[in-house]
């Protein structure tokens, strides 16, 4: 089966969907406690939310099909942590966001196991990336990585309180340059429908550190959205006027990401 989708736009901008997908394979969700089979910690909807704005602006959009649950595509192969200190979810996660372990006793996924979703799922995905990213570049000179990502709104585990509506991050300042970062600041200032934090609590995970390099005309910047803004969280069901107001924001944010 494939194991990514990638749609190549026309305009020097990829869009990076890492969580969206939702697949687990039989045997790995027989493993799982039934309430991880859910897949609660997906970033629900983030394609339906991105790719007609990506149709509208020619960019490219690359995105899974495996749910992080297999494995985490915003992390390194290696596994090393993405933030010291704090409680992560990890390269192939053995507990959700709500701490609770994903898998029965016994069941944990084995190291080879874990080599063997690297190969199967990680590395065509960021083969692809990659390739997708040096042909924008070769073609237009420079090119934005737009890595979109969203999360339920209160998750104790990750951070304390209600996350900002919207959290852009770009490394702290050293995935993209100084003048787009102020640019995409400027678009949240000039809205007063959501409050937003750059490099807050996620300042961009592996896919916006590793491949952002300014001077290398690759900028990247992530952007993690809460989902209450655009749907249910406990139903997990898209909010079509909510979606829609979040779509006119974002829009702004990607159209200053090719100006």
């Amino acid at each position: 089966m494939e194991t990514f989708t990638l749609t190549r736009g026309y305009a020097p901008l990829l869009i990076s969907l890492p969580h969206d997908g939702t697949y687990i394979p039989d045997e790995l969700a027989a493993r799982l406690h039934p309430q991880a089979r859910r897949a609660p910690d997906t970033d629900w909807h983030v394609a339906r939310l991105y790719e007609s704005l990506a149709d509208e602006l020619g960019a490219s959009v690359i995105k899974p099909v495996a749910s992080r649950y297999v494995i985490d595509l915003n992390r390194p192969a290696d596994g090393h942590a993405l933030y010291p200190g704090r409680r992560e979810t990890g390269l192939a996660p053995t507990i959700g966001f709500d701490g609770e372990p994903l898998y029965l006793e016994g069941q944990e996924p084995t190291a080879e196991e874990i080599r063997q979703r690297i190969e199967t799922w990680w590395r065509p995905y960021h083969q692809a990336l990659a390739g997708e990213l040096a042909r924008l570049k070769d073609e237009f000179g420079s090119v934005v990585l737009w890595d979109g990502h969203s999360i339920r709104s209160r998750v104790p585990m990750l951070f304390e309180g209600r996350l900002p509506d919207f959290n852009l991050g770009t490394a702290d300042g050293e995935s993209c340059s100084a003048d787009l970062q102020w640019d995409l600041t400027s678009v949240m200032e000039a809205q007063e429908r959501y409050d937003f934090v750059v490099n807050g609590r996620f300042k961009g995970g592996y896919i916006t550190r590793h491949y952002g390099q300014p001077a290398e005309r690759i900028q990247a910047v992530q952007l993690e959205l809460a989902q209450c803004q655009y749907m249910d969280e406990e139903s997990f069901a898209w909010d079509g006027d909510k979606a829609q107001m979040v779509q006119h924001t974002i829009r702004e944010l990607l159209r200053h990401c090719l100006a």
